[in-house]
């Protein structure tokens, strides 16, 4: 298993994930994978079922996957939240994270991403009184 932040970027990142998560009943998880031989996209779909992220009530999760060797990223919803959000959103967050990737900057991007999912997230599922947090907000790394 690889280690791709530090611990003060993890920090960073978990913490922007529980800010975001405050405000919407929805779900982000980061995941870091390495030597997968196929395209990101496939990797995040796997891995987003794994993770348990298809099995939130109201089907809300995000997963924003970074496959390190093949320098490649993906950002998947599950089937309620690419039901409302407009055309192009993943486009716009995709944007965010290469702006500040081309820079060397992944943790920053990444960070920028969650803000940009949860602002997304609680237009659309709103945080409840009894919201629960349904999976970790740790990053996972696989591979």
């Amino acid at each position: 298993m690889i280690k791709f932040f530090s611990k003060e970027e993890e920090a960073l990142i978990v913490e922007a994930i529980r800010k975001a998560e405050l405000a919407t009943s929805g779900e982000i998880r980061i995941h870091v994978e390495v030597g997968a031989d196929v395209a990101a996209i496939s990797v995040a779909e796997r891995v987003f079922h794994q993770l348990g992220m298809d099995k939130t009530a109201d089907r809300n999760g995000v997963l924003i996957l970074l496959e390190v060797d093949r320098r490649e990223f993906a950002i998947i919803g599950d089937k309620g939240v690419n039901r409302v959000v407009p055309s192009g959103f993943w486009d716009s967050t995709r944007d965010i994270m290469q702006q500040h990737f081309r820079k060397g900057e992944f943790a920053r991007g990444i960070e920028l991403a969650i803000g940009e999912v949860g602002n997304q997230l609680k237009t659309y599922f709103p945080y409840q009184t009894d919201d629960v947090n349904e999976l970790p907000d740790e990053i996972s790394y696989g591979g």
